[in-house]
Protein backbone atom coordinates (compact mmCIF):
# COMPACT_ATOMS: atom_id res chain seq x y z
CA UNK A 1 0.00 0.00 0.00
CA UNK A 2 1.37 3.92 -1.18
CA UNK A 3 1.53 5.37 2.63
CA UNK A 4 1.88 8.77 0.34
CA UNK A 5 -1.55 8.18 -0.89
CA UNK A 6 -3.48 11.40 -0.42
CA UNK A 7 -6.56 9.87 2.12
CA UNK A 8 -9.81 9.38 0.91
CA UNK A 9 -13.05 11.00 2.32
CA UNK A 10 -15.99 8.88 2.47
CA UNK A 11 -18.82 9.49 0.66
CA UNK A 12 -21.07 11.23 3.34
CA UNK A 13 -17.86 13.62 4.48
CA UNK A 14 -17.67 14.60 1.04
CA UNK A 15 -21.15 15.66 0.43
CA UNK A 16 -21.42 17.38 3.49
CA UNK A 17 -18.74 19.73 2.48
CA UNK A 18 -19.77 20.27 -0.79
CA UNK A 19 -23.08 21.01 0.40
CA UNK A 20 -22.04 23.41 3.75
CA UNK A 21 -20.09 25.20 0.66
CA UNK A 22 -23.44 26.05 -1.41
CA UNK A 23 -24.92 27.04 1.95
CA UNK A 24 -22.27 29.45 2.73
CA UNK A 25 -21.51 30.72 -0.99
CA UNK A 26 -25.77 31.59 -0.77
CA UNK A 27 -25.89 33.37 2.17
CA UNK A 28 -22.59 35.65 1.88
CA UNK A 29 -23.81 36.37 -1.29
CA UNK A 30 -27.11 37.27 0.04
CA UNK A 31 -25.54 38.80 2.93
CA UNK A 32 -23.58 41.09 0.54
CA UNK A 33 -26.67 41.75 -1.36
CA UNK A 34 -28.63 43.32 1.59
CA UNK A 35 -26.07 46.02 1.59
CA UNK A 36 -25.56 46.30 -2.18
CA UNK A 37 -29.16 45.65 -3.66
CA UNK A 38 -31.92 43.21 -2.85
CA UNK A 39 -32.08 41.38 -6.34
CA UNK A 40 -28.02 41.72 -6.76
CA UNK A 41 -28.51 38.20 -4.26
CA UNK A 42 -27.04 35.05 -6.70
CA UNK A 43 -29.64 33.13 -5.74
CA UNK A 44 -32.95 35.35 -6.64
CA UNK A 45 -31.18 36.72 -10.15
CA UNK A 46 -30.80 32.74 -10.73
CA UNK A 47 -34.05 32.46 -10.08
CA UNK A 48 -34.91 35.43 -12.48
CA UNK A 49 -32.17 33.96 -14.93
CA UNK A 50 -34.55 30.83 -14.94
CA UNK A 51 -37.39 32.82 -15.08
CA UNK A 52 -36.42 34.52 -18.20
CA UNK A 53 -35.30 31.70 -20.05
CA UNK A 54 -37.91 29.57 -19.43
CA UNK A 55 -40.22 28.52 -22.81
CA UNK A 56 -42.76 30.92 -23.17
CA UNK A 57 -45.31 27.62 -23.56
CA UNK A 58 -43.56 26.17 -19.69
CA UNK A 59 -44.59 29.97 -18.45
CA UNK A 60 -47.47 30.33 -20.05
CA UNK A 61 -48.88 26.49 -18.37
CA UNK A 62 -47.65 27.79 -15.44
CA UNK A 63 -49.43 30.90 -15.08
CA UNK A 64 -52.26 29.75 -15.86
CA UNK A 65 -52.21 26.68 -13.94
CA UNK A 66 -49.77 27.69 -10.66
CA UNK A 67 -50.50 30.91 -10.13
CA UNK A 68 -48.57 32.90 -7.38
CA UNK A 69 -46.95 29.40 -6.59
CA UNK A 70 -45.17 28.90 -9.53
CA UNK A 71 -42.72 31.76 -7.94
CA UNK A 72 -42.28 29.33 -4.85
CA UNK A 73 -41.32 26.34 -7.37
CA UNK A 74 -39.03 28.64 -9.07
CA UNK A 75 -37.08 28.97 -6.16
CA UNK A 76 -37.63 25.24 -5.04
CA UNK A 77 -36.22 24.41 -7.75
CA UNK A 78 -33.31 26.47 -7.76
CA UNK A 79 -32.81 25.10 -4.33
CA UNK A 80 -32.36 21.69 -5.34
CA UNK A 81 -30.64 22.16 -8.08
CA UNK A 82 -27.97 23.62 -5.62
CA UNK A 83 -27.81 20.95 -2.84
CA UNK A 84 -27.05 18.78 -6.04
CA UNK A 85 -24.65 20.06 -7.59
CA UNK A 86 -22.87 20.58 -4.15
CA UNK A 87 -23.37 16.79 -3.66
CA UNK A 88 -21.49 16.28 -6.77
CA UNK A 89 -18.99 18.45 -6.09
CA UNK A 90 -18.15 16.65 -2.93
CA UNK A 91 -18.35 13.52 -4.38
CA UNK A 92 -16.21 14.30 -7.20
CA UNK A 93 -13.33 15.52 -4.43
CA UNK A 94 -13.08 13.22 -2.14
CA UNK A 95 -8.83 12.88 -2.72
CA UNK A 96 -8.58 16.80 -3.43
CA UNK A 97 -10.09 19.92 -3.21
CA UNK A 98 -9.64 20.62 -6.56
CA UNK A 99 -12.69 19.68 -8.99
CA UNK A 100 -14.86 20.47 -6.26
CA UNK A 101 -13.29 24.42 -6.07
CA UNK A 102 -13.34 24.40 -9.35
CA UNK A 103 -17.16 23.81 -9.60
CA UNK A 104 -17.38 26.00 -6.75
CA UNK A 105 -15.91 28.80 -8.95
CA UNK A 106 -18.01 28.05 -12.03
CA UNK A 107 -21.24 28.37 -9.71
CA UNK A 108 -20.06 31.59 -8.61
CA UNK A 109 -19.49 32.59 -11.91
CA UNK A 110 -23.21 31.51 -13.16
CA UNK A 111 -24.25 34.06 -10.27
CA UNK A 112 -21.99 36.72 -11.25
CA UNK A 113 -23.53 36.42 -15.10
CA UNK A 114 -26.80 36.40 -13.91
CA UNK A 115 -26.59 39.52 -11.47
CA UNK A 116 -25.14 41.38 -15.03
CA UNK A 117 -28.32 40.23 -17.04
CA UNK A 118 -30.37 42.06 -14.46
CA UNK A 119 -30.90 45.53 -15.72
CA UNK A 120 -32.79 46.98 -12.38
CA UNK A 121 -29.37 45.70 -10.28
CA UNK A 122 -26.53 48.64 -10.07
CA UNK A 123 -23.41 48.15 -11.16
CA UNK A 124 -22.27 47.66 -7.16
CA UNK A 125 -24.47 44.36 -7.28
CA UNK A 126 -21.48 42.53 -8.78
CA UNK A 127 -20.34 42.82 -5.87
CA UNK A 128 -22.51 39.89 -4.43
CA UNK A 129 -21.80 36.87 -6.62
CA UNK A 130 -17.84 38.11 -6.59
CA UNK A 131 -18.52 37.40 -2.50
CA UNK A 132 -20.41 34.09 -3.20
CA UNK A 133 -17.69 33.22 -5.32
CA UNK A 134 -15.00 33.86 -2.99
CA UNK A 135 -16.56 31.92 0.01
CA UNK A 136 -17.68 28.73 -1.74
CA UNK A 137 -14.41 28.33 -2.80
CA UNK A 138 -12.65 29.08 0.35
CA UNK A 139 -15.17 27.24 2.94
CA UNK A 140 -15.26 24.03 0.18
CA UNK A 141 -11.25 23.90 0.48
CA UNK A 142 -11.26 24.87 4.33
CA UNK A 143 -13.89 21.68 4.87
CA UNK A 144 -12.57 19.77 2.42
CA UNK A 145 -8.69 20.49 4.61
CA UNK A 146 -10.33 19.32 7.65
CA UNK A 147 -12.01 16.15 6.82
CA UNK A 148 -8.73 14.72 5.39
CA UNK A 149 -6.88 15.64 8.56
CA UNK A 150 -9.19 13.62 10.40
CA UNK A 151 -7.59 10.31 11.58
CA UNK A 152 -11.06 8.43 11.66
CA UNK A 153 -11.32 8.51 15.42
CA UNK A 154 -14.61 9.27 16.91
CA UNK A 155 -13.12 13.13 17.92
CA UNK A 156 -11.73 14.01 15.11
CA UNK A 157 -14.99 12.92 12.92
CA UNK A 158 -16.94 15.04 15.74
CA UNK A 159 -14.42 18.30 14.83
CA UNK A 160 -15.01 17.85 11.50
CA UNK A 161 -19.07 17.74 12.10
CA UNK A 162 -19.21 20.57 14.70
CA UNK A 163 -17.26 22.85 12.11
CA UNK A 164 -19.75 21.99 9.23
CA UNK A 165 -22.82 22.68 11.49
CA UNK A 166 -20.89 25.83 12.08
CA UNK A 167 -20.55 26.77 8.22
CA UNK A 168 -24.28 25.91 8.40
CA UNK A 169 -25.54 28.52 11.24
CA UNK A 170 -23.15 30.82 10.33
CA UNK A 171 -25.10 30.70 6.86
CA UNK A 172 -27.73 30.83 8.47
CA UNK A 173 -27.33 34.18 10.52
CA UNK A 174 -25.77 35.82 7.14
CA UNK A 175 -28.85 35.16 5.32
CA UNK A 176 -31.18 36.19 7.85
CA UNK A 177 -28.91 39.88 8.03
CA UNK A 178 -28.63 40.19 4.02
CA UNK A 179 -32.94 39.16 4.47
CA UNK A 180 -33.29 41.93 7.21
CA UNK A 181 -30.56 44.70 5.22
CA UNK A 182 -33.05 44.00 2.46
CA UNK A 183 -36.07 45.36 3.83
CA UNK A 184 -34.47 48.18 5.34
CA UNK A 185 -36.18 50.01 2.59
CA UNK A 186 -39.00 50.77 4.07
CA UNK A 187 -41.78 51.12 1.82
CA UNK A 188 -44.66 50.56 3.91
CA UNK A 189 -43.91 53.71 6.20
CA UNK A 190 -43.38 55.79 2.91
CA UNK A 191 -46.78 54.59 2.06
CA UNK A 192 -48.34 55.38 4.59
CA UNK A 193 -46.85 59.01 4.83
CA UNK A 194 -48.64 59.39 1.66
CA UNK A 195 -51.72 60.38 3.37
CA UNK A 196 -54.80 60.75 1.79
CA UNK A 197 -55.13 61.73 -1.78
CA UNK A 198 -57.92 63.66 -2.81
CA UNK A 199 -59.09 63.68 -6.66
CA UNK A 200 -59.81 67.35 -8.06
CA UNK A 201 -62.32 65.07 -10.83
CA UNK A 202 -63.81 62.42 -9.14
CA UNK A 203 -65.63 59.60 -10.62
CA UNK A 204 -69.15 59.10 -10.62
CA UNK A 205 -70.45 57.64 -7.87
CA UNK A 206 -71.38 53.92 -8.45
CA UNK A 207 -74.96 53.96 -9.31
CA UNK A 208 -77.52 51.61 -7.41
CA UNK A 209 -77.72 48.36 -9.36
CA UNK A 210 -74.53 48.62 -10.50
CA UNK A 211 -74.41 44.79 -9.41
CA UNK A 212 -75.57 41.59 -8.67
CA UNK A 213 -73.40 40.65 -5.57
CA UNK A 214 -77.15 39.59 -3.61
CA UNK A 215 -77.40 36.62 -6.51
CA UNK A 216 -73.88 35.83 -6.51
CA UNK A 217 -71.78 38.19 -8.73
CA UNK A 218 -68.85 39.89 -7.80
CA UNK A 219 -69.78 43.38 -5.85
CA UNK A 220 -68.71 45.87 -8.63
CA UNK A 221 -65.69 47.24 -7.20
CA UNK A 222 -62.90 45.04 -6.34
CA UNK A 223 -61.15 45.39 -3.12
CA UNK A 224 -57.31 46.05 -3.13
CA UNK A 225 -57.08 42.85 -1.46
CA UNK A 226 -59.23 40.99 -3.63
CA UNK A 227 -57.82 42.44 -6.47
CA UNK A 228 -55.86 40.23 -9.03
CA UNK A 229 -52.44 39.99 -9.18
CA UNK A 230 -49.85 39.15 -12.41
CA UNK A 231 -46.34 39.96 -12.14
CA UNK A 232 -42.95 38.63 -12.82
CA UNK A 233 -41.90 39.43 -9.16
CA UNK A 234 -39.99 36.06 -7.43
CA UNK A 235 -39.67 37.26 -3.84
CA UNK A 236 -40.99 40.57 -2.17
CA UNK A 237 -42.59 43.07 -4.34
CA UNK A 238 -40.16 46.19 -5.32
CA UNK A 239 -40.16 48.16 -2.46
CA UNK A 240 -39.60 51.60 -3.32
CA UNK A 241 -40.18 54.86 -1.42
CA UNK A 242 -42.46 57.84 -2.59
CA UNK A 243 -39.45 60.44 -1.39
CA UNK A 244 -36.83 58.21 -4.05
CA UNK A 245 -39.05 57.49 -6.57
CA UNK A 246 -38.38 59.30 -10.17
CA UNK A 247 -40.44 58.80 -14.06
CA UNK A 248 -38.00 59.67 -16.60
CA UNK A 249 -40.17 60.06 -19.58
CA UNK A 250 -37.95 60.29 -22.89
CA UNK A 251 -36.61 58.93 -26.24
CA UNK A 252 -38.54 60.86 -29.33
CA UNK A 253 -39.84 63.88 -27.37
CA UNK A 254 -38.82 67.55 -27.83
CA UNK A 255 -37.54 67.60 -24.86
CA UNK A 256 -36.85 64.63 -21.85
CA UNK A 257 -38.68 65.42 -18.50
CA UNK A 258 -38.28 64.06 -14.85
CA UNK A 259 -40.99 63.74 -12.14
CA UNK A 260 -40.67 62.87 -8.64
CA UNK A 261 -43.46 61.29 -6.67
CA UNK A 262 -44.39 65.33 -5.22
CA UNK A 263 -44.36 66.46 -8.70
CA UNK A 264 -47.32 64.26 -9.50
CA UNK A 265 -48.86 64.15 -6.29
CA UNK A 266 -49.57 68.16 -6.53
CA UNK A 267 -50.94 68.12 -9.77
CA UNK A 268 -54.93 68.01 -10.28
CA UNK A 269 -55.64 64.32 -9.92
CA UNK A 270 -58.35 62.44 -11.32
CA UNK A 271 -60.13 59.11 -10.47
CA UNK A 272 -61.36 56.81 -12.95
CA UNK A 273 -63.44 53.79 -12.58
CA UNK A 274 -61.52 51.20 -15.10
CA UNK A 275 -61.57 46.93 -15.24
CA UNK A 276 -58.13 45.73 -16.01
CA UNK A 277 -58.03 42.06 -17.47
CA UNK A 278 -55.24 39.93 -17.83
CA UNK A 279 -54.09 37.89 -20.79
CA UNK A 280 -53.57 35.11 -19.22
CA UNK A 281 -56.95 34.47 -17.91
CA UNK A 282 -58.88 31.73 -19.23
CA UNK A 283 -62.21 31.74 -20.45
CA UNK A 284 -64.48 31.58 -17.37
CA UNK A 285 -61.07 32.90 -15.02
CA UNK A 286 -60.30 35.15 -12.19
CA UNK A 287 -57.83 37.79 -13.58
CA UNK A 288 -60.53 40.53 -14.01
CA UNK A 289 -61.26 43.05 -11.25
CA UNK A 290 -62.28 46.72 -11.36
CA UNK A 291 -61.05 49.60 -9.19
CA UNK A 292 -61.11 53.76 -8.80
CA UNK A 293 -57.67 54.38 -9.64
CA UNK A 294 -56.63 58.35 -8.29
CA UNK A 295 -53.50 59.48 -10.88
CA UNK A 296 -53.13 61.91 -13.58
CA UNK A 297 -53.46 61.41 -17.64
CA UNK A 298 -50.66 59.97 -19.03
CA UNK A 299 -51.55 61.89 -22.05
CA UNK A 300 -50.51 65.02 -20.38
CA UNK A 301 -47.42 63.87 -19.06
CA UNK A 302 -46.30 62.71 -22.45
CA UNK A 303 -48.06 66.07 -24.07
CA UNK A 304 -45.65 68.30 -21.82
CA UNK A 305 -42.45 65.87 -23.03
CA UNK A 306 -43.71 66.71 -26.62
CA UNK A 307 -44.11 63.57 -28.80
CA UNK A 308 -42.82 63.09 -32.05
CA UNK A 309 -43.97 62.19 -35.29
CA UNK A 310 -43.28 58.49 -35.32
CA UNK A 311 -43.15 57.50 -32.01
CA UNK A 312 -45.74 55.13 -32.06
CA UNK A 313 -44.47 52.46 -29.02
CA UNK A 314 -44.53 53.96 -25.55
CA UNK A 315 -41.52 51.63 -23.80
CA UNK A 316 -42.22 51.62 -20.00
CA UNK A 317 -39.93 50.45 -17.50
CA UNK A 318 -40.49 49.16 -14.02
CA UNK A 319 -37.74 49.43 -10.83
CA UNK A 320 -37.33 45.77 -11.32
CA UNK A 321 -36.48 45.67 -15.32
CA UNK A 322 -39.75 44.35 -16.48
CA UNK A 323 -40.92 46.09 -19.63
CA UNK A 324 -43.78 46.18 -21.52
CA UNK A 325 -45.01 48.51 -25.19
CA UNK A 326 -48.20 50.64 -25.24
CA UNK A 327 -49.24 51.68 -28.75
CA UNK A 328 -49.02 55.59 -28.50
CA UNK A 329 -52.21 56.47 -30.20
CA UNK A 330 -54.42 54.71 -27.08
CA UNK A 331 -52.03 56.90 -24.26
CA UNK A 332 -52.92 59.75 -26.14
CA UNK A 333 -56.52 58.72 -26.86
CA UNK A 334 -58.77 61.42 -24.31
CA UNK A 335 -61.32 59.14 -24.56
CA UNK A 336 -59.69 56.17 -23.09
CA UNK A 337 -58.07 57.93 -20.53
CA UNK A 338 -55.42 56.00 -19.71
CA UNK A 339 -53.46 57.13 -16.20
CA UNK A 340 -49.62 57.19 -14.38
CA UNK A 341 -51.86 56.32 -11.02
CA UNK A 342 -50.86 56.56 -7.27
CA UNK A 343 -54.22 55.86 -5.62
CA UNK A 344 -56.65 52.49 -5.49
CA UNK A 345 -59.75 52.18 -4.32
CA UNK A 346 -59.14 55.46 -1.73
CA UNK A 347 -55.86 55.12 -0.72
CA UNK A 348 -52.00 54.66 -1.89
CA UNK A 349 -51.58 51.94 -4.36
CA UNK A 350 -50.39 49.49 -2.28
CA UNK A 351 -46.97 47.73 -2.50
CA UNK A 352 -48.15 45.09 -4.71
CA UNK A 353 -49.89 46.68 -7.24
CA UNK A 354 -47.06 49.23 -7.97
CA UNK A 355 -46.56 51.61 -5.11
CA UNK A 356 -45.69 54.53 -5.56
CA UNK A 357 -47.32 54.75 -9.32
CA UNK A 358 -48.09 52.65 -12.25
CA UNK A 359 -49.72 52.71 -15.50
CA UNK A 360 -53.45 52.31 -16.10
CA UNK A 361 -54.50 52.07 -19.84
CA UNK A 362 -58.36 50.79 -20.53
CA UNK A 363 -59.20 48.97 -23.00
CA UNK A 364 -55.45 46.48 -23.50
CA UNK A 365 -54.73 43.41 -21.48
CA UNK A 366 -52.30 44.19 -18.89
CA UNK A 367 -49.25 42.89 -20.39
CA UNK A 368 -48.97 46.02 -23.00
CA UNK A 369 -50.42 48.55 -20.34
CA UNK A 370 -50.22 48.52 -16.63
CA UNK A 371 -46.82 48.80 -15.59
CA UNK A 372 -45.93 48.65 -12.05
CA UNK A 373 -43.53 50.16 -10.41
CA UNK A 374 -42.97 52.17 -13.48
CA UNK A 375 -40.00 54.48 -13.39
CA UNK A 376 -38.91 55.01 -17.15
CA UNK A 377 -41.24 56.04 -20.25
CA UNK A 378 -39.29 55.68 -23.45
CA UNK A 379 -41.32 57.07 -26.61
CA UNK A 380 -39.70 54.80 -29.88
CA UNK A 381 -41.30 52.68 -31.79
CA UNK A 382 -42.33 49.07 -32.13
CA UNK A 383 -39.66 48.19 -34.69
CA UNK A 384 -37.03 49.55 -32.95
CA UNK A 385 -37.68 47.55 -28.69
CA UNK A 386 -39.09 44.77 -27.96
CA UNK A 387 -40.75 44.37 -24.43
CA UNK A 388 -40.95 41.66 -21.81
CA UNK A 389 -43.65 39.57 -23.28
CA UNK A 390 -43.19 40.98 -27.04
CA UNK A 391 -39.65 38.81 -26.77
CA UNK A 392 -41.74 35.50 -25.97
CA UNK A 393 -43.80 35.94 -28.80
CA UNK A 394 -47.08 37.44 -27.61
CA UNK A 395 -49.07 40.24 -29.21
CA UNK A 396 -48.02 43.46 -30.12
CA UNK A 397 -51.34 45.75 -29.03
CA UNK A 398 -53.46 43.07 -27.48
CA UNK A 399 -56.98 44.73 -27.18
CA UNK A 400 -58.94 43.32 -24.60
CA UNK A 401 -61.51 41.26 -26.16
CA UNK A 402 -65.30 40.74 -25.17
CA UNK A 403 -65.41 38.04 -22.90
CA UNK A 404 -68.53 36.82 -20.62
CA UNK A 405 -68.52 34.89 -17.18
CA UNK A 406 -70.78 32.43 -15.21
CA UNK A 407 -70.66 32.91 -11.26
CA UNK A 408 -73.50 31.43 -10.31
CA UNK A 409 -74.40 28.85 -10.40
CA UNK A 410 -70.51 27.36 -9.60
CA UNK A 411 -69.35 24.31 -11.43
CA UNK A 412 -70.92 21.44 -10.03
CA UNK A 413 -72.82 23.19 -7.54
CA UNK A 414 -76.58 21.65 -6.54
CA UNK A 415 -79.33 23.95 -6.57
CA UNK A 416 -83.15 23.24 -5.45
CA UNK A 417 -85.44 22.75 -8.22
CA UNK A 418 -88.05 25.89 -9.43
CA UNK A 419 -86.57 29.24 -10.71
CA UNK A 420 -82.77 29.16 -11.08
CA UNK A 421 -80.94 32.26 -11.25
CA UNK A 422 -77.77 32.16 -13.31
CA UNK A 423 -75.74 35.30 -13.24
CA UNK A 424 -72.11 36.81 -14.05
CA UNK A 425 -70.35 39.10 -15.50
CA UNK A 426 -69.45 40.71 -18.90
CA UNK A 427 -67.12 42.94 -20.26
CA UNK A 428 -65.78 44.70 -23.46
CA UNK A 429 -63.48 47.51 -22.05
CA UNK A 430 -63.61 50.68 -23.91
CA UNK A 431 -66.86 49.76 -26.10
CA UNK A 432 -69.01 49.00 -23.88
CA UNK A 433 -71.67 45.75 -23.05
CA UNK A 434 -74.65 45.51 -25.15
CA UNK A 435 -76.53 42.30 -24.31
CA UNK A 436 -75.95 39.11 -22.75
CA UNK A 437 -77.29 35.77 -23.29
CA UNK A 438 -77.58 32.38 -21.86
CA UNK A 439 -78.69 29.19 -22.97
CA UNK A 440 -79.26 26.00 -20.63
CA UNK A 441 -78.43 22.56 -22.28
CA UNK A 442 -78.37 23.69 -25.50
CA UNK A 443 -81.80 25.41 -25.86
CA UNK A 444 -82.38 28.92 -27.34
CA UNK A 445 -80.60 31.98 -26.41
CA UNK A 446 -81.83 34.22 -24.15
CA UNK A 447 -81.40 37.87 -22.88
CA UNK A 448 -80.16 38.22 -19.38
CA UNK A 449 -81.03 41.26 -17.66
CA UNK A 450 -77.98 43.87 -17.34
CA UNK A 451 -77.29 45.91 -14.51
CA UNK A 452 -76.92 49.60 -14.39
CA UNK A 453 -73.92 50.30 -16.68
CA UNK A 454 -71.37 52.72 -15.08
CA UNK A 455 -69.15 53.06 -18.00
CA UNK A 456 -68.01 51.87 -21.30
CA UNK A 457 -64.05 50.74 -19.60
CA UNK A 458 -65.74 48.76 -17.30
CA UNK A 459 -67.69 44.96 -16.44
CA UNK A 460 -71.33 45.02 -16.59
CA UNK A 461 -73.38 42.28 -14.17
CA UNK A 462 -76.18 40.33 -15.84
CA UNK A 463 -78.45 37.66 -14.17
CA UNK A 464 -81.79 35.72 -15.35
CA UNK A 465 -84.48 33.46 -14.15
CA UNK A 466 -84.55 30.09 -15.38
CA UNK A 467 -87.28 27.19 -14.39
CA UNK A 468 -85.14 24.08 -14.32
CA UNK A 469 -86.59 20.40 -13.27
CA UNK A 470 -84.51 18.01 -11.03
CA UNK A 471 -81.73 16.61 -13.34
CA UNK A 472 -77.92 17.49 -14.42
CA UNK A 473 -78.09 20.89 -16.39
CA UNK A 474 -75.37 22.82 -18.40
CA UNK A 475 -75.60 26.83 -18.62
CA UNK A 476 -73.70 28.60 -21.40
CA UNK A 477 -73.24 32.78 -21.84
CA UNK A 478 -71.75 35.21 -24.66
CA UNK A 479 -71.64 38.61 -24.80
CA UNK A 480 -72.44 41.32 -27.28
CA UNK A 481 -70.81 44.05 -27.46
CA UNK A 482 -72.09 47.83 -28.83
CA UNK A 483 -70.46 47.15 -31.73
CA UNK A 484 -73.11 44.33 -32.06
CA UNK A 485 -70.07 42.03 -32.04
CA UNK A 486 -70.51 38.58 -30.19
CA UNK A 487 -68.21 36.66 -29.02
CA UNK A 488 -67.24 33.83 -30.89
CA UNK A 489 -67.82 30.18 -29.73
CA UNK A 490 -64.38 28.51 -30.96
CA UNK A 491 -62.04 28.12 -27.95
CA UNK A 492 -58.33 29.35 -28.14
CA UNK A 493 -56.10 29.69 -25.39
CA UNK A 494 -55.34 33.52 -23.89
CA UNK A 495 -51.97 33.43 -25.11
CA UNK A 496 -50.80 35.03 -27.34
CA UNK A 497 -53.27 37.93 -27.86
CA UNK A 498 -56.71 36.73 -24.98
CA UNK A 499 -58.76 33.64 -24.79
CA UNK A 500 -62.00 33.25 -26.65
CA UNK A 501 -64.94 31.21 -26.43
CA UNK A 502 -67.79 30.52 -24.74
CA UNK A 503 -68.15 29.95 -20.87
CA UNK A 504 -70.22 27.04 -19.30
CA UNK A 505 -71.05 25.66 -15.96
CA UNK A 506 -72.52 22.08 -14.86
CA UNK A 507 -74.62 22.10 -12.63
CA UNK A 508 -77.42 19.58 -10.64
CA UNK A 509 -81.24 20.73 -9.68
CA UNK A 510 -82.95 18.53 -7.23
Amino acid sequence: MDTNEEPRLSRLAAALVGVASVVAAVAVGHLVAGFVHPTASPVIAVGNSVRDLTPPSVTEWAIANLGDAKKALVFVGVGVALLVFGVVAGLLSRRRPWPGMALAALLGLAGLVSVLDQPSVPAAGVLAPLGSLVAGVAVFHWLHTTASRTTGTAPSRRRFLFTSAGVVVGAGVFGAAGELLAGRVDASSSRAAVGDLTPRVPAPPIPPGADFASVGTPRFLTSNRDFYRVDTALVSVPQVRAEDWLLRVHGLVDGTRTYTFADIRDRPLVERTITMTCVSNEVGGPYVSTANFVGVPLRDLLAEAGVRAGADQLFSTSVDGWTAGTPVDAVMDPNRGGLLAIGMNGEPLPLEHGFPARMVVPGLYGFVSATKWVVDMELTTFDARESYWRKRDWAVKAPIKTQSRIDVPRGFATVPAGTVTIAGIAWAQTIGIAKVEVRVDGGPWRTAELATEVNSQTWRMWRIGVDLGPGQHKAEVRATDRRGKTQVADRVPPIPDGATGWHSTDFTVT
